[in-house]
């Protein structure tokens, strides 16, 4: 099953089933109006979302349209939390070897992760606005899932079953606050502004086999300013799979319904795939040549993320997004 919020000026849009091609579409009114609604009641509403799924793949939707992502906001407008780990060690070993820094042990036995802002996220065609091109624009190209209820204490296996549903995210960063920000020892704020999400949200049984131990095991691609600049593969270096991750956060406390958990930066240790942020590049250059050489993101510059399934067609959809001045 496939899932949307089209913008109806409101703050969490209306709900929509999308087909599995992505070419066509049906309001879910009857059944839910937003996916928040969904989430909360799983057990009776997904049932019902499932038939008018299939009745829209089979085109016997009565009211089916054209399916266009630029109507999208975030499939879940705002949650209740976003939490994003940093689940591939790859991405954290080379930006801490360019600047000569060792990786503490305990990075490979237990996940990092960041509670980021939740009530503004941005859709897959939003315009990415940022105050000054000195802050250092970065894109993050990364896996997400919203959960159903985890309870406090639950086990990776557990955390597991509590995926309702897969994503793409673009984690912006502002890579030029973050040493500062970092060096009050208090974690990320405004080098961390809203997270884009893509058209829409899947099912795990969308991805038939691709969706391993909670891995997503399909490449990343990121296209910058029209140019392919990373082809990553997202399962078979995830350090930390999605249910450790859920684990960790929900350690001293419970996951509700409707909360995001992001992978981090997909990164590989075949540097020919490519990377899925500017930062990581940089590192790369510093470890090659002593300093970077690719600037970060420019006013004007795109950003393009998308998967696709081994049948070539688009999964999620595309961030497609442009980075303009406030």
């Amino acid at each position: 099953m496939k899932l949307a919020t089209y913008k109806d000026s409101s703050r969490d849009g209306q709900l929509v089933v999308v087909s599995r091609d992505l070419s066509t579409a049906h309001y879910a009114t009857g059944i839910a109006t937003r996916l928040q609604q969904v989430l909360d009641d799983w057990g009776f509403l997904s049932p019902q979302l499932q038939d008018l799924y299939e009745s829209l793949n089979n085109g016997k939707a009565r009211h089916a349209f054209p399916f266009e992502p630029a109507r999208c906001m975030a499939p879940l407008p705002r949650a209740y939390q976003w939490a994003d780990g940093s689940a591939f060690i790859n991405h954290v070993e080379l930006v801490r070897k360019a600047r000569n820094a060792e990786v503490p042990p305990t990075f490979y036995t237990d996940p990092l992760m960041y509670q980021g802002g939740s009530d503004d996220f941005l859709g897959p065609c939003d315009d990415v606005v940022v105050a000054s091109e000195d802050f250092g624009i970065d894109f993050e190209a990364e896996i997400a899932v919203i959960t159903a209820d985890v309870p406090m204490g639950a086990t990776p296996g557990q955390a597991l079953d509590g995926i309702r549903l897969l994503l793409l995210a673009n984690d912006v960063s502002l890579r030029n606050l973050i040493p500062d920000e970092l060096a009050k020892g208090f974690g990320f704020v405004q080098s961390k502004p809203a997270t884009a999400f893509s058209p829409v949200a899947v099912t795990p049984d969308e991805v038939g086999e691709a969706w391993q131990g909670g891995r997503l095991h399909l490449t990343l691609q990121s296209t910058w300013n029209g140019r392919k600049v990373g082809l990553c593969e997202a399962g078979p270096e995830m350090t930390f799979h999605f249910g450790q991750l859920i684990a960790h956060l929900c350690k001293t406390r419970n996951v509700r319904a409707g909360s995001v958990i992001g992978s981090g930066t997909v990164s590989n240790k075949d540097w020919t795939h490519g990377y899925s942020c500017i930062a990581e590049k940089r590192a790369i250059e510093t470890i090659e040549d002593g300093k970077p050489k690719t600037a970060f993101m420019k006013f004007g510059d795109s950003i393009r993320i998308e998967v696709k399934g081994k049948d070539g067609q688009s999964v999620f959809g595309a961030i497609d997004q442009k980075i303009v001045a406030l």
